[in-house]
């Protein structure tokens, strides 16, 4: 599958742990699917781990399907399925649909913004919606 093929897993996406979304985060940075050791690289100097604890985080993120991997020599190179951005959206659509007040929870959501974010907010529903502003 190529980079970023945004397609949703079925069974709700998962949260990442501390250590998972520190991988998660250095293979959205990157510009290709990273090997095992790319990762452990990037993840150094502020985490000092062994190889294997890494390939163990890759290899469940794999598994929770998070992740894509392909040989390439003796290695598996890893690459994220969805963006960073479609994941999160993915778990806001979650918490949207497992709240009892939605209307309620969106409006505590907006007051919490800054107004550059309510800016961005309104680009995004202007690309996502084209139109809906031409309605009487």
């Amino acid at each position: 599958m190529s980079r970023f093929g945004e397609t949703l897993r079925p069974g709700g996406t998962p949260r990442f742990g501390a250590l998972e979304e520190q991988v998660m985060l250095r293979l959205w940075a990157a510009a290709e699917p990273l090997a095992v050791r790319d990762v452990r690289a990037a993840l150094l100097p502020e985490r000092k781990l062994a190889y294997t604890t890494v390939m163990t985080v890759l290899d469940n993120l794999y598994r929770k399907g998070m992740l894509s991997r392909h040989p390439v020599g003796r290695a598996f190179h890893y690459e994220p399925v969805l963006s960073r951005e479609a994941h999160t959206a993915a778990l806001m659509r979650e918490d949207w649909l497992s709240g009892g007040g939605r209307a309620g929870a969106l409006v505590h959501f907006v007051e919490g913004m800054s107004p550059e974010q309510v800016d961005a907010l309104r680009d995004a529903l202007r690309v996502a919606l084209p139109g809906e502003d031409e309605r009487p």
